[in-house]
């Protein structure tokens, strides 16, 4: 496959980033990501809004700010337009609370709606977080909790509970747009980010290991599960993308005898709108995760950088 060469390329798609990276100037690049799905929520609205929050994420999880966004929907020849426009409005929501513009979009007719955004956001060329510079000695913190894999499937088959489905709701539908904020205040000492989304938290962890020739070591006591997410793991409502991801990553884990199997399910869960991985200097954890607390966000340190070893991730 040829490759193509562009010096004003910062982050194309060698490291698996959250989004490319475009250098116009010596103080501006422009950052560029495209997400779409089929609902995981059964009111058009709410989706809508949750695939705007999940394509926001990748240009937050570079320290962006989202500037553009392009609606993508695909749709039944013979399904009610009013569900599309619910589906449009949801999404134009969170564009508006992200101050993200949309300006245009493509729809066509399928058989399955699917909908998403192609975004464009802004980035200074020597503050992107690019998810290749985690260092030894960092600790991890996660802005989100996980689950949404499994309590989507739930509700797909009818046997989630309503205080299940809106804690995953509300999670779902939380922009990144705080916990970007406040850690764009600590400058370099944010060394990497990604966020957390389809490949679940095993996958991303693995992609900024390797990015950074690095090991990560997670405490799975620490990370924090949405409500109902453990028993939907415990009662089998496992997602396709789980087992996808576990086959394709566990090689790399190595978990600890007392890692107990809805904990390790949990681990590779496929997440949607899922919440930041930042990759902080440990002279700064505290005061980030006194800050978002300040401001109404919940984060948790849940590991720590190590020196690049034979277990790329330990859990334990």
């Amino acid at each position: 496959m040829p490759k193509q060469h562009d010096p004003n390329v910062l982050i194309g798609f060698d490291t698996a980033d959250d989004a490319g990276v475009y250098k116009l100037s010596p103080e501006l690049a422009l950052a560029h990501t495209v997400d779409f799905f089929t609902p995981i929520v059964d009111d058009p609205y709410t989706f809508g809004q949750i695939a705007a929050v999940n394509a926001l994420s990748d240009i937050y999880a570079m320290g962006g700010h989202p500037l553009t966004s392009l609606a993508l929907l695909c749709f039944p020849d013979k399904e009610n337009l009013q569900i599309a426009e619910q589906i449009l409005a949801g999404g134009l929501s969170k564009m508006i609370e992200a101050g993200c513009t949309v300006i245009g979009g493509h729809s066509i007719r399928d058989e399955e709606i699917k909908f998403g955004y192609a975004v464009t956001g802004s980035v200074h060329p020597s503050r992107i977080w690019a998810n290749s510079g985690a260092k030894a000695g960092d600790v991890l913190i996660l802005t989100k909790p996980i689950g949404t894999g499994v309590i989507s499937t739930a509700i797909k088959q009818g046997k989630a509970e309503p205080a299940w489905i809106e804690a995953a709701t509300r999670s779902m539908t939380a922009l990144n747009k705080l916990a970007a904020d406040v850690a764009a205040r600590f400058g370099s000492d944010v060394h990497a980010a990604t966020d957390i989304t389809g490949f679940g938290l095993i996958g991303h962890t693995r992609e900024m290991a390797l990015a950074s020739n690095v090991s990560a070591k997670l405490d799975s006591a620490k990370i924090p599960a949405l409500p109902g997410a453990a028993e939907c793991a415990r009662a089998g409502y496992v997602p396709g993308g789980l087992k996808s991801n576990r086959e394709f990553a566990e090689s790399v884990v190595q978990f600890g005898s007392d890692v107990d199997e809805t904990t390790k399910t949990l681990l590779f869960d496929p997440q949607t709108a899922g919440g930041l991985l930042l990759s902080l200097s440990t002279t700064v954890s505290d005061r980030f995760l006194a800050a978002f607390r300040d401001h109404g966000g919940a984060a948790t340190l849940v590991g720590e950088v190590l020196p690049r070893r034979d277990a790329l991730i330990t859990i334990r």
